[in-house]
């Protein structure tokens, strides 16, 4: 699962879920991606079960990016233990996910495998989201670009 090598501070602050993503928001590497459409704290269980799902579907063919890494962790308290002495120890790690961020990409599978394989990694995310392809359009799996004069 995904963590931190090393932290400066160790117990962060719960911190505010609120507004869009302004940078993480495009595709950049692939040519087709898996957007949210809400915020949460995706743990780094939820985004190693969608990766694995993604690639098991594809089948080694083509290449996933993972847009997000869980940086803040997340503390808690034993079961049955009185409150006070201080701040729980880690539980686990999330990332902080706002609406609009990439969440994966992929290349090198047509836009149909690439649909069905964000389907299948978004049913175990906690949150809605969307298929979204490259602006502009990727290139499929094959084809080949036409030059302005070329007639084929």
């Amino acid at each position: 699962m995904l963590q931190p090598k090393r932290v400066k501070y160790r117990k962060m602050h719960r911190g505010r879920r609120k507004g869009k993503a302004t940078s993480g928001n495009t595709i950049v590497f692939g040519d087709f991606g898996l957007q949210a459409l809400e915020a949460v704290w995706l743990t780094s269980r939820q985004i190693e079960a969608a990766r694995r799902t993604i690639t098991h579907f594809m089948r080694r063919g083509g290449q996933v990016w993972i847009r997000i890494f869980p940086h803040k962790s997340v503390t808690a308290k034993p079961a049955e233990t009185r409150q006070g002495g201080g701040k729980g120890n880690i539980d686990h790690w999330v990332a902080v996910v706002k609406p609009g961020h990439i969440l994966f990409e992929v290349a090198g599978i047509r836009e149909d495998a690439a649909k069905e394989a964000m389907r299948l990694a978004s049913h175990k995310l906690p949150i809605p989201t969307q298929f979204v392809g490259r602006p502009g359009g990727g290139e499929e799996v094959g084809e080949k670009a036409t030059v302005a004069g070329d007639v084929a």
